[in-house]
């Protein structure tokens, strides 16, 4: 096999537009795995609404979750790495935030908090993702260091912030991880930092990584891996940076190129 670490985004990803996790591509994340690859789920969500993905394909492993801030081991949800930074560093942003109305969230690894009860829109957002914030007063208040700031709200929306904030000097790191998502992260916190963490301790080469994206978020991974592959629901600047590109999420694009790149077209399961 020439693939032994296989890094897969999720959302617009590994999973369809319904937030479905296909029983063809479930079948042949299975195959790769018994083949002897490791599965890494790479992705923008916290572990607690990524585990649950991960008990769904039946493996266990470790879990980069929060664009690369947390490194997570499945088995027993210890952190093995993380890349945290102080709240005092979201001063201006949270200010920013507070002045204009745009709905903001601190997570630390496996916690979420938000000031004030939700609005329907966001608080349908939080169900979608299986999330349940908890509410405070203040966020430049908690006790816990963060690791990720992430604004929601309209894609106009995020576009302004986008240019404003592209204008503000500080030591995080800003990232488009959506059309309706900002995340803000340490310097060091992406995927492609937490990718090359994982591969050093496990031994391998980069050239034997592979990783498979669809947003700016995963452009870091996918510069990383020997093999990088967008997906084809993926914005333009995202394929330029991919050797390959495979089909969408909503047609099992995953599945697609694993049996492509990974199972070199011949899948092990019937009806694949």
């Amino acid at each position: 096999m020439n693939y032994r670490l296989i890094a897969l985004d999720v959302d617009g990803t590994l999973i369809n537009d319904r937030y479905e996790l296909t029983e063809r591509t479930k079948r042949t994340v299975r195959d790769v795995h018994r083949a002897g690859a490791t599965i890494v789920l790479c992705t923008g969500r916290s572990p607690v609404n990524t585990l649950p993905l991960m008990e769904e394909l039946g493996l266990e492993g470790t879990l980069i979750t929060h664009n690369g801030a947390a490194t997570i081991r499945s088995s027993d949800r210890e952190i093995v790495h993380e890349f945290p930074f102080t709240v005092a560093e979201l001063g201006e942003l949270v200010r920013y935030c507070r002045e204009r109305r745009i709905h903001m969230d601190v997570c630390s690894p496996f916690r979420l908090f938000v000031e004030g009860e939700p609005g329907e829109t966001e608080a349908a957002m939080y169900r979608k993702f299986m999330l349940e914030p908890t509410v405070v007063d203040d966020v430049l208040s908690l006790p816990e260091p963060p690791v990720k700031f992430t604004i929601f709200g309209e894609p106009e929306t995020m576009d302004r912030v986008e240019t404003d904030w592209a204008a503000m000097k500080g030591a995080l790191n800003v990232i488009r991880s959506g059309d309706r998502f900002i995340d803000v992260m340490h310097a060091e916190a992406t995927k492609g930092n937490a990718l090359k963490r994982l591969a050093e301790s496990l031994g391998i080469d980069r050239s034997q990584v592979m990783a498979i994206g669809n947003y700016f978020n995963d452009v870091e991974m996918i510069r990383f891996a020997g093999l990088g592959i967008a997906m084809d629901n993926s914005p333009d600047g995202v394929k330029r940076e991919a050797d390959a590109v495979t089909a969408s999420n909503n047609d099992d694009g995953v599945h697609e190129a694993l049996v492509r790149y990974v199972l070199n077209g011949s899948p092990t399961n019937p009806g694949s």
